[in-house]
């Protein structure tokens, strides 16, 4: 048996194209600012080289790295169909250029790459919408969701639910402690004032009294000094009228 008819067979619309994480060496026939199309030989497909599978440095343009007409050494990291269209995608930083070496016969960066890549499709075509349940319209009520034997509205008056004994019982007595703890605020508020004000009396009844007291010593002192004052002069007065009695 030959090699071919042992290789397993390829997935429907992979058929003709280079075996993936294989090595070969073909011609650049197209350089864009994103990568480089390169063609094999005996293949018709081309294959891109991104920018960022030509070097392990960062490349900011293909035209940097390859010309058209130049032979490189790639390697097949990619193969995806997408409805009739088949896309191949290359590595040049895989391989050596100068020998065309395998430089990750592991395929460990291949397959990073490849996620990064699963990571960053654009997803648009595969939306997610939400809609309603069931995409009908009742007759009774007019809501969208339900059939109309579904509905529970039933025609006349409506009627809406009271709240129970129990959940009103403990809606009031919070409302009554907040009324007791603002009285018993209120009262030690009236307290504190009357406290300042019997202080504030106190003190001026205390200085009222010193300035009193003070007041009161003052009026001794000065009666005092008058009565000692009179008494200096009656002495004076004897005594002039003694010289004046022994003089005559």
């Amino acid at each position: 048996m030959s090699d071919r008819d042992r290789r397993p067979s390829e997935p429907a619309g992979l058929d003709g194209l280079p075996p993936l994480y294989s090595i070969a060496k073909g011609e650049v026939v197209s350089v864009q600012t994103y990568g480089a199309f390169v063609r094999l030989p005996g293949y018709r497909k081309e294959g891109l080289v991104h920018v960022s599978e030509m070097s392990a440095s960062r490349v900011e343009n293909a035209s940097e790295i390859v010309d058209v007409g130049e032979h490189v050494w790639i390697k097949v990291i990619g193969r995806e169909v997408q409805g009739d269209k088949v896309k191949l995608s290359f590595s040049m930083k895989a391989v050596n250029q100068g020998t065309g070496r395998d430089l990750d016969p592991n395929n460990v960066m291949a397959e990073q790459d490849s996620r990064r890549r699963k990571q960053f499709r654009d997803q648009t075509s595969n939306r997610i919408t939400l809609e309603a349940v069931l995409n009908t319209t009742c007759s009774k009520c007019g809501c969208k969701g339900h059939f109309t034997k579904d509905c529970f509205s039933a025609p006349g008056l409506q009627y809406a639910l009271l709240p129970e004994e129990d959940d009103e019982e403990p809606q009031q007595q919070p409302s009554t402690a907040a009324q007791h703890q603002d009285s018993d605020k209120k009262k030690k508020k009236k307290e504190k004032k009357a406290k300042k004000k019997s202080k504030k009396r106190e003190r001026k009844e205390s200085e009222s009294d010193s300035s009193s007291s003070s007041s009161s010593e003052c009026k001794s002192k000065r009666r005092r000094q008058e009565h000692e004052r009179d008494r200096d002069d009656k002495k004076k007065k004897k005594h002039k009228k003694h010289k004046s009695h022994k003089h005559s």
